[in-house]
């Protein structure tokens, strides 16, 4: 179809009507201001005033600037003073119009100018502003309107209408409204679907197409799947308008990436905006048995095909169906559906936006809500601790009080009456003398309780690691409680079920005495009187297990939380009946963790309690060859220990969230400059690193090459990996990798695989 003709619309107007068109020319010029230049018989009568004499029947009127330009010619019928007018749009028609212009004037260097002025419009802006033919053409239809014509055809009959191009005129007004509606709509509206389901109703019910459809790719790049040929669905139709229900749905339906393959970059040429018109279908993929069937399946006989391009990504097409005949395409037709679609982009854009910030929004609404919890769930427990300290300033006064009053007492009684000269009898001295080293005892075992929790607090506590008997610990700490448990009727046993090939053991001797020390005196003090505690001590695989039970008060349910926190007792200071500073627990458990090991606790009020103690067995010669000051870190981490670099916060939240609800003790770092000396501090079995990181290959390289942590596993995070990368990368001391989005089965499988390779290796040398 010829482009020029369709930019031409001849008729046969009154003199009336001609002024009224001049008068819209005029208009249109101010509408531009100083950027159009409107050209009439005057000018060209001022440029060659001889013209003027002549009986010059033709007139016109030429405007043109860089956005929107409109020729009209007009030739006067001397029989029945009507003119003959041509309305022209076509850049090329109106340059040859200024090129006779310039002939017939005479004068060709001012119509000179204006011509190549016009070529370089014609060059930088080859159409007109839309918006500018819109207005300029709902102006001329007002001004050419079938009621006016047909008052015309009464008084001239010889007027001729040309109703094809008046059919043409009325198509293209219709079109450039649907196209305002969807602009309006896109600028008013950020509500996609409805945009969708109403520019495919609307383009549908214009083109007269049987049916039309988005198909939005919704998997992998269009690109990607391209080269890979993927089986995988390239995307689904999500927006139909049929124009029966006798035309088949199709809504919902996916197509096999493989009925495409053999066309040559096709999304690549959709991807650029091509436009592709097919009015035979079964000509066109006449080679693809596979295509031909879908299409046929779907009674689709002739289609038209426009991209919807988004951030120079195809991100869906919009079709045009004609499913009982085939059908020919024209030109408009086509430009329609592609600015269509280039529209439909912008609304998708702007809802991508939108969506966008909305969920930044409630992120950072829920980030406010967490972090105002955070602050008031620390407001409460700096109250809490400060209540806390109090009542342990408190408990300390009496727990201090007491035995130095009976210190200061019988000490200054025995002064007393040394004084006199008058002695004690010697039973009375030595039962003095006794509750004055009690008495001093107590304080001192106060004091290093006080001590050992303020030096495990501040980190300065190491493990003396050494070889030694469980059995004859577990007796030792048993005779040194004997004598208390005695005193209070309490049967104290010890059931003790290590084999004495396995009894050796290596741990920090001292410091599992005063564990075994506070569990059991806790036991003691808690139970009345004829009751039972007992020792229970076994072997289960590189563990040392350790169990305190007794028959005593119990604890109930809501105070088991408090029980291993610092300053915390169970009773209330008025109605304690058992002295203690209420950090023998938390000392308790400090220790435990300085080991790597657990504490758990069950309890029943009235029925008594179990502590159960699990240690490991220390490496001695790790913990030779390990400088000491890196053992207070690394002791207080377990095997399944795991350092992640990564800058992206939302996914670190993520990672840590899954690895820690495996039981993994998870560090996270962001600055990725100190990684390596964070890292070789801490000895993780598993470094998880984000291959955006700047330095992430120095990085694997220096881990592998120390002997401190050569033998790590890393795991990089990668958006792509190809078997070419993998084969670099595994060079650079990778040794697993883990692609974007995260799938959490697939971390915790590639996680789970790479911790147990590690330990088994570790298994292995000390076998060696």
């Amino acid at each position: 179809m010829d482009n020029s003709q369709t930019s031409i619309l001849r008729r046969t107007v009154s003199s009336d009507t001609y002024k009224r068109l001049c008068s819209l020319w005029q208009q249109m010029a101010e509408r531009k201001g100083q950027d159009s230049i409107l050209l009439t018989e005057e000018t060209l009568f001022s440029v060659n005033p001889s013209l003027a004499e002549k009986k010059y029947r033709e007139r016109f009127c030429l405007l043109f600037s860089p956005e929107f330009r409109a020729l009209l010619i007009g030739t006067l019928r001397t029989e029945d003073l009507l003119y003959q007018i041509s309305i022209i749009w076509d850049t090329r028609t109106i340059a040859d119009f200024v090129d006779r212009l310039s002939e017939e004037s005479g004068q060709r260097t001012e119509i000179q100018c204006l011509r190549d002025r016009l070529q370089q419009i014609l060059i930088a802006q080859p159409s007109n502003n839309p918006d500018l033919q819109c207005h300029f053409t709902l102006k001329l239809l007002d001004i050419l309107t079938p009621e006016t014509l047909g008052g015309l055809e009464q008084m001239y009959p010889r007027v001729s209408i040309c109703k094809p191009v008046e059919d043409a005129l009325r198509q293209q007004v219709t079109q450039e409204r649907l196209l305002n509606q969807v602009i309006t709509q896109i600028r008013q509206s950020l509500e996609l679907p409805v945009i969708l389901e109403t520019a495919v109703k609307e383009v549908r019910s214009f083109l007269q197409v049987d049916r039309l459809v988005i198909y939005q790719f919704i998997n992998e790049s269009s690109a990607e799947n391209e080269r890979n040929h993927s089986s995988q669905s390239l995307g689904r139709v999500t927006y139909e308008s049929r124009a029966s229900d006798r035309i088949p749905s199709i809504l919902n339906l996916t197509a096999e990436d493989d009925c495409f393959t053999y066309i040559p970059r096709y999304t690549e040429k959709y991807r650029r905006g091509l436009v592709v018109a097919i009015e035979d279908v079964e000509k066109a993929y006449s080679s693809s048995f596979c295509l031909v069937e879908l299409l046929r399946q779907r009674d689709v006989k002739a289609k038209l095909i426009a991209p919807i391009v988004v951030e120079e990504k195809l991100w869906g097409l919009l079709i045009a169906h004609q499913c009982f005949e085939t059908r020919q395409w024209f030109e408009s037709e086509k430009n329609f559906l592609g600015q269509i679609g280039e529209h439909l982009a912008v609304a998708i854009y702007q809802a991508q936006l939108y969506a966008e910030v909305q969920q930044q929004k409630n992120t950072f609404e829920q980030r406010v809500i967490e972090r105002t919890q955070e602050l008031r769930d620390t407001l409460l427990a700096a109250q809490s601790a400060h209540q806390s300290k109090n009542e342990f300033l408190g408990n300390m006064s009496h727990e201090l009080r007491t035995p130095l009053t009976s210190v200061i007492g019988l000490s200054g009684t025995l002064l007393h009456w040394s004084d006199r000269g008058s002695a004690l009898s010697l039973a009375k001295q030595r039962q003095y003398i006794q509750m004055i080293q009690d008495s001093g005892k107590q304080l001192l075992e106060l004091i290093n309780e006080i001590l050992d929790f303020a030096q495990l607090e501040a980190g300065k506590v190491l493990l003396n690691t050494k070889e030694f008997s469980l059995q004859n610990l577990s007796r030792q700490v048993l005779k040194n409680l004997q004598t208390e448990a005695t005193n209070q009727q309490i049967h104290l046993e010890l059931d003790c079920r290590v084999e004495p090939r396995h009894d050796r053991f290596y741990a920090d001797p001292d410091r599992l005495q005063q564990i075994l020390f506070h569990l059991l005196k806790n036991a003691i003090k808690f139970t009345p009187a004829d009751g039972t505690v007992i020792l229970r001590v076994w072997k289960e695989n590189n563990y040392a297990v350790f169990q305190v039970e007794d028959t005593g008060i119990g604890i109930s349910e809501d105070q088991l939380p408090l029980l291993f926190e610092k300053f915390q007792q169970l009773e209330k200071s008025r109605q304690r009946t058992h002295g203690g500073t209420g950090l023998g627990l938390a000392l308790t458990k400090q220790l435990v963790e300085l080991h790597r090991g657990t504490i758990e606790v069950e309890s029943t009020v009235g029925k008594g309690s179990l502590f159960t103690v699990r240690l490991p067995n220390q490496s001695h010669r790790q913990l030779k060859t390990t400088p000491a000051s890196k053992v207070e870190e690394r002791v207080t981490f377990e095997s399944k220990s795991i350092v992640l670099i990564e800058r992206d916060e939302e996914v670190a939240t993520l990672m840590c969230e899954l690895l820690t609800a495996a039981t993994y003790q998870v560090v996270w770092l962001i600055d990725s400059t100190t990684a390596i000396g964070q890292i070789e501090l801490l000895c993780p079995s598993l470094a998880i690193v984000d291959r955006n990181i700047p330095d992430v290959y120095h990085i694997s390289k220096t881990l592998k090459k120390l002997q401190t942590t050569k033998s790590i596993k890393i795991l990089l995070l990668s958006d792509k990996i190809t078997s070419t990368d993998w084969q670099s990368l595994s060079r650079k001391g990778i040794d697993d990798y883990l692609l974007k989005p995260i799938q959490p089965h697939l971390l915790l499988q590639r996680v789970s695989a790479l911790v147990s390779s590690d330990q088994n290796s570790e298994n292995d040398k000390m076998k060696l």
